[in-house]
């Protein structure tokens, strides 16, 4: 890859907008409050330690490494599967007071609400609130297949290590439209061996080449870039990121500096993947297909219902146009929205007799 020009000055303001879940009021009431999870007798206990000033530090809780960091997206359109999905988190988990959620939130985006809604349904829940700049993304978009796709927040991912504390180590990054019907704690155990950045469902049956342009290919400058590597698409929807090795290699650059070479030369077709895809196919860990029986979203063809993939299951992920929510408000859902109906605190609006 030819070497561009530093992007560190591109890097989006990332603000801290709220820690915790604690005296927060909603003036509205759009869904139900969790019940609250408790550890079970086994858990590991979170130490608490002090910072170099000898003060106690807030964020003692956050870097021990008994906790598991869970990372996602918050925004209106996909607020109710994101709720959806910490539930099955803290349901399924043996160990729930031991999770730090860590959300990032568009600036455009009406934060408080977001934070009222999430501090309301999970009243015991640890969290973080970022604040996302799309400007400083924006620019470096360029237009892909599906509208949906060019959203700045879908980047917020090559992020997470300029955002989160320095002293988490390692990360989940979970997409909105799934649940987890398994422990996460199985998941953010996934070895990342020989200096391995990230783990991800690797899918090897896939089109590879169809990810990018044929001036791409026939670059062989730029094509060479997975010389040597045996690359493979793979679903950054389910990622398990170590964010120490992603700092020491500077890897939010890299995306970066390849999103700067697409805006001057078409190089790939299709969001936020492909970047990803140049940097670290080939070089990832597998993360077993259990954890992401995806597609139930129907892929790209509207109303089309998917069955499970063979195999076990510890996470249902509806990729895709077709979301349980919308298919279950239109009254038309497919047979696995059945799985996640459970999950959903939708506060479903009393209609009052006059």
């Amino acid at each position: 890859m030819p070497k561009l020009a530093s992007s560190r000055h591109l890097l989006p303001l990332l603000l801290i907008l709220s820690t915790a879940a604690t005296n927060v009021v909603a003036t509205t009431q759009q869904f139900r409050e969790a019940p609250q999870f408790y550890n079970s007798p086994n858990c590991p206990t979170i130490h608490h330690n002090t910072d170099h000033h000898g003060a106690d530090n807030r964020n003692t809780r956050i870097c021990s490494d008994s906790a598991v960091h869970v990372a996602m997206t918050l925004d209106a359109a996909y607020l109710r599967g994101s709720v959806a999905a910490i539930l099955s988190v803290l349901q399924h988990s043996s160990c729930p007071e031991n999770i730090n959620f860590y959300f990032v939130a568009s600036a455009s985006a009406d934060i408080n609400h977001l934070n009222i809604t999430i501090a309301n349904s999970f009243p015991y829940l640890p969290f973080t609130v970022y604040r996302f700049d799309d400007s400083a993304v924006a620019g470096l978009i360029s237009t892909s297949i599906r509208a949906a796709l060019d959203c700045p927040l879908n980047y917020a991912r090559n992020y997470l290590a300029d955002l989160l504390p320095s002293c988490v180590r390692k990360v989940v990054y979970l997409d909105s439209d799934l649940i987890l019907v398994d422990d996460i704690a199985k998941l953010a155990a996934t070895p990342l061996d020989n200096q391995v950045v990230l783990a991800a469902p690797e899918y090897c049956n896939a089109n590879f080449t169809s990810y990018f342009t044929p001036t791409f290919w026939s670059n062989p400058s730029l094509s060479l870039t997975f010389a040597g590597r045996s690359a493979c698409y793979f679903n950054t929807g389910v990622m398990v990121i170590d964010l120490e090795r992603w700092r020491a290699g500077d890897y939010t650059t890299k995306i970066v500096e390849w999103m700067e070479l697409q805006k001057r030369m078409r190089i790939y077709e299709l969001g936020s993947l492909p970047p990803f895809l140049l940097v670290f196919a080939g070089n990832i860990a597998p993360v077993d297909h259990r954890w992401n029986q995806h597609g139930l979203g129907g892929d790209n063809f509207r109303g089309l219902c998917r069955d499970l993939h063979p195999g076990p299951v510890s996470l249902l992920h509806w990729s895709g146009k077709g979301k349980p929510w919308a298919r279950l408000n239109a009254n038309r859902p497919c047979p696995l929205d059945a799985l996640w109906a459970p999950y959903d605190l939708l506060q479903t609006p009393y209609i009052l007799d006059s």
